[in-house]
């Protein structure tokens, strides 16, 4: 979401009705999330003059740990250095911490291709939006989902509750740090999930939803001390309730 909303605000930048408009003071302590998108906080370091050349030579785009050539354009100015500025840096304080580490492991190598591309200034704004929507849609229409055996059979469903709240054994990447709390495309794939973590044995599909829409999904090690909630639905493994009465 942040890395979304950070290319979309560059795309802005580079569009603006003023021109390519590049950020000086480009620190992580710039922005500010508000109602999920980013949002520049000081634009006092905000330029829209780009460097003046004579010949190539004179577009070298220098950052500490990577140098770029830029071409020097026929009216002397170097081509797309503001937007290629913000993209670079777009990518060491946010991409480089943000992108490799939360996606479901099928969208992993497209996120890996975006970092890739950026870090190497292979891909422009236009190029590096697009490639981000791509990984939105197939994100929020679950088309990434490979088809693998359907596990929901192996669960038992009990809609109208859910477990009572407390600490449970956590994962990655938990929305919260007392227990195993992950957003899911379907029941389907929270079987998936719960099936490849050895501590699970149920789990209960609630209908808070995240940013993109997706349903969250609480994954626990056990199903006792079920408590009515009309907007839950636990799902236990059958081999977890065999020879106990539900």
């Amino acid at each position: 979401q942040i890395c979304l909303s950070l290319v979309k605000l560059l795309f802005y930048l580079a569009h603006s009705p003023l021109g390519s408009i590049v950020l000086l003071d480009f620190q992580p302590r710039q922005f500010v999330m508000v109602d999920g998108n980013l949002k520049v906080t000081d634009m006092d370091d905000a330029s829209t003059e780009e460097l003046s050349c004579k010949e190539d030579n004179d577009c070298t785009l220098d950052f500490p740990t990577k140098s770029f050539p830029l071409k020097c354009s026929m009216v002397g100015k170097c081509e797309g250095i503001n937007e290629k500025k913000n993209l670079f840096n777009a990518y060491r304080y946010f991409f480089t911490y943000l992108l490799p580490h939360s996606a479901p492991p099928a969208l992993r190598p497209l996120l890996s291709d975006i970092l890739n591309a950026t870090g190497d200034l292979r891909y422009g704004i236009n190029e590096t939006l697009r490639a981000f929507e791509k990984v939105l849609h197939l994100y929020k229409s679950g088309l990434y989902l490979q088809k693998r055996p359907l596990l929901l059979k192996d669960y038992i469903s009990l809609k109208g509750f859910r477990t009572v709240e407390g600490e449970d054994y956590k994962c990655w990447p938990s929305y919260s740090h007392l227990g195993c709390l992950l957003s899911i495309h379907s029941a389907e794939e929270a079987a998936a999930i719960c099936n490849s973590q050895s501590q699970c044995q149920s789990f209960i599909v609630t209908q808070q939803r995240t940013w993109t829409g997706r349903p969250l999904a609480s994954f626990q090690s056990s199903w006792t001390d079920l408590i009515p909630d009309t907007n839950a639905v636990v799902f236990i493994k059958r081999s977890a309730s065999s020879g106990d009465r539900l």
